[in-house]
């Protein structure tokens, strides 16, 4: 980052002011960074503080995972549709609204009595936080004409969301220790109300050439929807209710019925919401690449951290702030790996640093299939190795994907991304759910356990770890073999 004196480059309108560094465009990348912070931090927030929200509103057990299902199922389910949306009407005014939304909503917990009442306002939450999700990180794309600083910044967005992520039960656990559960809502409104005056003033509006002016694509938008929460129902619901469920079995059989009509129709209609000759033309490898090994990550990290929170709260017995704190390797590695994470990418391109990452993952996973037997010593080793894949797949693959696109599908690149990382946390999620589940118990009792219900989880975690381990590194590694092999860290324009 620059020391010098912060510097705007002279803009010729208003509207495509960009900056010279960093430091120069402090307000709004830190606009731009509490906003994504908070609709991260929000997926993992309330994770810590079920049990007490049962206590409170008498909730099911049912009704208790839907209060943390429904908001990623909005979340993820409109992506797209928040994406494409923003591409025509202007990102800066989607992200704003999308925040007031957020703000506003998140006040209404004082209101509820009831946890049907909490599980709408979450998956009302999950829908403004997929109004901010993939413009927060076209904005933070737009704010510099070098390439260089572009990577720079998406880095900062990456650290930024992933410890929200990865905070989020340290946080809720520190605060439930102060303070009663709905503050962990309300603390949302003063943050959104900060992030939309800093977008407001250091954001500047879209020019309409940098829009496109097409017809919304209701019927995509509704069949993107239907694909997406389906498919990511099925997931939750093979793990709650079984894989062959009838339930189970429906939502997947609709989710691919959805899908193919929404291929179906994207291809015949002449203003497609995704066009799918993105998929195909020019930059389609970048852009198949860089989807399906994001999707890669998102596997490793979601199912990592699901399966290490049991680990660590159940097996090993240690208080939600201490299991919080074990997830440090994490975070830490996430903000020193930046010189790894472009040195890759600078010497090898795109190509070889993502397979290099891919390795990593794959590594990583394998040795934690090894090393739930052998203490947290060997576990931090493996986060901080996993931490540098997932930094060199995802800043390198981020930059790539919003790069490859039109200058007005930016935000729908970012939305892909976004997506993707979305479905492979439900995927990481179900697979490391459902083998353990199936290797020890699908209700994990609370209390001290047992030496042999210890050493039967830790037998369940190395099958799920070593099933990933194949499964990230064939997702990773094929993803990567379709990108540029530019030895820069920008992607060809």
């Amino acid at each position: 980052m620059s020391t010098a004196t912060p510097e705007v480059t002279a803009p010729t309108t208003a509207a495509t002011r960009t900056y010279a560094s960093l430091g120069a465009a402090w307000i709004p990348m830190l606009a731009l960074c509490m906003a994504f912070f908070v609709e991260m931090v929000d997926n993992t927030l309330l994770s810590i503080a079920i049990p007490t929200i049962g206590r409170d509103l008498h909730g099911t057990t049912t009704s208790l995972q839907w209060i943390t299902g429904a908001y990623s199922l909005t979340f993820g389910g409109l992506l797209l549709t928040a994406g494409s949306l923003a591409d025509r009407f202007g990102r800066r005014r989607v992200l704003q609204i999308g925040l007031a939304i957020f703000g506003s909503l998140s006040l209404l917990v004082v209101f509820v009595d009831r946890t049907n009442e909490l599980i709408a306002l979450r998956a009302a939450l999950g829908v403004a936080a997929a109004m901010m999700a993939p413009i927060t990180n076209s904005l933070v794309f737009r704010l510099f004409d070098d390439d260089k600083l572009r990577m720079r910044a998406m880095t900062v967005m990456i650290i930024v969301g992933m410890s929200g992520f990865i905070l989020g039960p340290l946080l809720g656990g520190s605060a439930l220790a102060h303070f009663s559960w709905e503050w962990l809502l309300v603390v949302n409104a003063p943050i959104a109300l900060i992030a939309f005056i800093g977008v407001r003033v250091g954001v500047a509006p879209d020019e309409a050439d940098g829009l496109t002016n097409d017809r919304l694509d209701l019927p995509g938008a509704v069949l993107s929807i239907s694909t997406i929460g389906l498919a990511s129902y099925a997931l939750t619901s093979g793990v709650e209710h079984g894989w062959t469920a009838l339930l189970t079995l429906g939502c997947a059989v609709g989710a691919v019925l959805a899908a193919s009509i929404f291929v179906w129709h994207e291809r015949r209609t002449a203003e497609p919401m995704l066009d799918l000759s993105l998929f195909t033309g020019r930059h389609g490898g970048t852009v198949r690449g860089a989807t399906i090994a994001q999707l890669g990550t998102a596997i490793a990290m979601a199912g990592v951290m699901f399966g290490l929170i049991l680990h660590f709260q159940y097996a090993y017995g240690w208080s939600p702030m201490r299991a919080g704190l074990a997830n440090l390797p994490l975070i830490v590695t996430m903000i020193l790996a930046t010189p790894v994470s472009e040195g890759l990418g600078k010497r090898f391109g795109h190509r070889i640093a993502c397979l290099i990452g891919a390795g990593f993952l794959a590594a990583s996973l394998a040795g934690m299939a090894w090393g739930v037997h052998h203490g947290y010593a060997v576990i931090a080793v493996c986060m901080v190795l996993m931490t540098v894949g997932l930094r060199t797949v995802m800043t390198i693959c981020a930059v790539a994907l919003v790069a490859a696109m039109p200058e007005n599908r930016t935000s729908l690149g970012a939305a892909l991304n976004d997506t993707a990382q979305e479905v492979g946390t439900s995927i990481g999620t179900a697979v490391i759910g459902t083998l353990i589940a199936a290797r020890v118990t699908v209700n994990l009792p609370a209390g001290a356990w047992s030496s042999d219900l210890v050493q039967s989880f830790f037998d369940g975690e190395r099958v799920a770890y070593g099933v990933l381990a194949v499964v990230v590194g064939l997702i990773a590694g094929l993803g990567a073999l379709t990108l540029s092999n530019s030895r820069d860290v920008e992607e060809v324009h």
